[in-house]
């Protein structure tokens, strides 16, 4: 007998033992998995996925690279094959379905077309790296990132700082600040600026909930940010002196000018997709296997996918190479994403089970003693698995904790929903992992020859900026 089959087995003894759920299904109803009856064994694959996303890139580069797609598989197993020898394949096959008609595929169209369509535009020729330029790509970003999404933005904008800076001589804090606002705070405003909030559009959270709601902390933030950016621009770039003469016969500067401007009228079909998924009710759905697929998402998701296929078509290839544009970053989403959503199953129903599931504890510790929800533990909570877990599934996780109805969060639990909301954009700028165009944008600097600070020295950074912030946001927003 293998190794395998033997982790296997023991796998699923262990969940035999630790877990003897109810898997109720039957007649027209669809098949229900009671969370209060789950152990904390069945969070063991959730965990261990997104622990392999922290260290894996960090402790084996390589193997990740190369290996990613097998060890996403193997979680989404770990959790798939007991579960199946346990509640049978009724329930399984109803559980995959959902997560996968209804969160998963929609999650990574949007992903994809926002990829695409971003990746068409290009910001040629340079400018001179001054504070005050910097400080308006900053701003640019910033301003960006709610419409095309963090990654699009930073995409977008990063090459051309670079290139502005290229004579300086302190560039590090330039990049850290970049990843902070454009990388991150940016995403705020919108479904598609971050994957947190667009998967809080699909439970339902309407498209300018967050404009409204996040505008007022995002301002805060992006402004003392941007302010001490500038100051610290300022002092830096006096400490450099005169630059050095041009090199003779340099090649030609080539005209500041942006190219693949069809795809900003793209860039708005998207939003126009999206839109209309929450304003257009037709009351039109398909039934496959008791999941209820809604006709307006439908629609959406096939719009988002011929925009990908228009932007790819009539945008000139050699604007994607000079962005540096590939497939692998939206393929490395892919497999990842789809083994974090079939894992989160059995998390997302232990903890719509409250103080009776396995994890009463979590539930307990953000909510107060006389029932209600105690928003600065949200925000901190969400905030420090968004640090060192993918932000958008622990904002999964706590709106589920929160109750998961996003009509009573949108209005009498709105301040729990900005808490939950807040921790996972703004706290995923604490550490490389905490968003995935963090590490992109940490590894095209370094491309560039700049000695990014390794994964504790960006959490000095950090820590030492925004940390302070948050506790500012917590006495402005949730006392």
């Amino acid at each position: 007998m293998t190794a395998l089959r033997l982790i296997g087995l023991a796998l699923v003894a262990a969940f035999t033992i630790t877990s003897p759920a109810l898997a109720a299904g039957g007649g027209a109803g669809a098949p229900h998995l009671d969370g209060g009856e789950l152990g904390l064994i069945w969070i063991v694959p959730f965990c261990g996925i997104l622990l392999s996303i922290a260290l894996f890139p960090l402790l084996a580069p390589d193997f990740w690279h190369h290996h990613f797609g097998k060890i996403s598989a193997f979680w989404a197993a770990a959790f798939l094959v007991p579960f199946v020898a346990i509640f049978g394949a009724s329930l399984a096959l109803f559980e995959v379905l959902h997560v996968l008609l209804l969160e998963y595929i929609p999650f990574i169209i949007l992903l994809l077309s926002l990829f695409t369509v971003a990746g068409g535009i290009r910001l040629k020729g340079r400018l001179v790296g001054s504070p005050i330029v910097n400080t308006g790509i900053l701003l640019l970003g910033t301003v960006l990132a709610s419409w095309m999404g963090t990654t699009g933005a930073a995409m977008l904008l990063i090459r051309p700082l670079l290139r502005a800076n290229e004579g300086r001589r302190y560039k590090v804090h330039t990049v850290v600040f970049f990843i902070f606002l454009v990388a991150n705070i940016g995403g705020s405003l919108t479904p598609l600026g971050d994957p947190p909030l667009f998967l809080g559009f699909l439970k339902g959270v309407s498209f300018f909930w967050p404009t409204q709601h996040m505008l007022m902390p995002m301002l805060l933030i992006a402004a003392i940010l941007l302010v001490l950016y500038y100051i610290v621009d300022t002092i830096l770039v006096r400490r450099e002196g005169p630059k050095p003469a041009p090199v003779a016969n340099s090649e030609p500067e080539e005209a500041l000018a942006i190219t693949g401007l069809i795809n900003f009228v793209l860039l708005g079909g998207v939003i126009g997709a999206v839109l209309l998924s929450g304003i257009w009710k037709p009351h039109v759905s398909f039934d496959i296997y008791h999941v209820h697929v809604e006709l307006q998402n439908i629609t959406r998701d096939l719009l988002l996918l011929l925009i990908a296929y228009v932007s790819w078509k009539v945008t000139d290839m050699d604007n994607r190479e000079a962005n540096g544009f590939t497939w692998f970053p939206i393929m490395e989403v892919g497999k990842l994403f789809v083994g974090i959503f079939l894992t989160i199953v059995p998390a997302i129903a232990i903890l719509k089970a409250g103080t009776d599931g396995a994890l009463g504890g979590v539930v307990a510790l953000v909510t107060n003693a006389d029932g209600t929800a105690n928003d600065i533990m949200y925000f901190w909570m969400t905030g420090i698995l968004s640090s060192f877990l993918d932000n958008a599934p622990t904002y999964l996780v706590f709106f589920n904790t929160a109750g998961g109805d996003a009509a009573q969060l949108m209005t009498e639990m709105a301040s729990t929903l900005l808490a939950i909301s807040a921790g996972a954009v703004f706290m995923g700028a604490n550490t490389y992992i905490g968003n995935a165009p963090n590490f992109m944008v940490r590894a095209i600097a370094e491309e560039q020859n700049v000695a990014m600070p390794s994964f504790f020295g960006y959490m000095v950074w950090s820590f030492g900026i925004l940390v302070p912030i948050f506790f500012l946001m917590t006495f402005v927003f949730f006392t």
